[in-house]
Formats: C-alpha cells, structure tokens, sequence
C-alpha cells in the first residue's frame, strides 16, 4: 500500500497549524472520517481494515515521526502524532510560502477579497474563482493545475475580514453544495 498522500495530508495539515500558532514540540492530534482515510489511500476499507493499515503505516514512518498513536470511535480516527514528529515536521522547512502568506493575509484586520484574490493570482495564472450561492461560504478557489497545493479554499467574507478553510478536493466533492 502507498502510504505517501497520507504522509504528505499529515505535513500538510501540521505545517498549516505551525504557521498559525507557531511551533512547539508537542503532541498533534489529526482527525480524519473513515471515509476521508480510504479516499487518501485509494482504498475501500472498513474500520477494522483501517485499523490494520494505520498500525502498517505506524511502522513505515516510525524513524522519521516516533510512535504514532492511533484511536478510533465510530469510524472516526485519531491520529496522534508525538513531539518527534511534530519537530521532524518542523525542521524539513518544506515550501509553504503560499500558505504562509495566506495565513498573513487574512490574519489582519480589514483584509479584503481583492487581497486575497491577488495572492493567488501571484502564484498561479490557473486560479479558479468560483461565487457561491448556497450559503456555506462565499467563494470557493483552487489552483488548476495543482501548484502551488490541490487544496480546495472554502473562503467566508464577514464584515472587515476573511475566514478560509481548506479541504482536499475529494473531501469538498463530499459536501455535495
């Protein structure tokens, strides 16, 4: 089993948290539904199936990240990443200047649309724009082509700021909006 789009949504979900918190060696719990987890591994498991897989990718990445703990509860899992692997995470400095900027971005007050629109336009000439009507939030943008990241960026404009969420495209196709 390929383990490497699984391995890259845990730096990407802990390089995005140390962006906006800041580092510190501790634990870091990632939660994923059951169906999240198959869609990332190409899979079609059950939770016991998941279970077995989880513990093999444990002991595929257990140099780099320690002991990676894992729980579940009615199909929802809980991966708990040690300190080690929050610090091996940390020290890679992979290139996350778009997020980066991002998090800069809406992180102030009276940040607009036009701002944020501009950055992903810096970055890419492919950025898909897309004016929701359905309530959810107002704007929906992606990269076309990938680059810099495939997230889907789920962006609300409220009042005198900009709140973004960012999901994997599957995981957005999901919400069914």
């Amino acid at each position: 089993m390929n383990f490497k789009k699984l391995e890259q949504n845990i730096i990407d979900i802990i390089t995005e948290q140390q962006l906006k918190l800041g580092y510190r060696q501790e634990k870091v719990r990632i939660y994923y539904p059951l169906l999240s987890l198959n869609r990332i591994l190409g899979t079609d498991m059950d939770a016991g199936q998941m279970n077995t897989a989880l513990s093999d990718f444990c002991g595929t990445v257990k140099e780099k990240y320690g002991s990676i703990g894992v729980s579940e509860n009615d199909g929802r899992f809980c991966l708990l990443i040690p300190p080690e692997g929050n610090k091996y995470i940390h020290e890679q400095k992979t290139d996350n200047s778009f997020l980066a900027e991002l998090i800069d971005t809406v992180r102030h007050h009276g940040c607009t649309l036009e701002e944020v629109l501009s950055l992903f336009h810096k970055y890419s000439c492919s950025v898909h724009i897309e004016k929701t009507e359905h309530g959810e939030f107002d704007y929906l943008i992606y990269f076309e082509d990938g680059n810099p990241d495939s997230f889907y960026y789920c962006l609300s404009v409220e009042e005198n700021h900009i709140i973004y969420h960012r999901f994997t495209p599957e995981d957005y196709q999901d919400f069914d909006l």
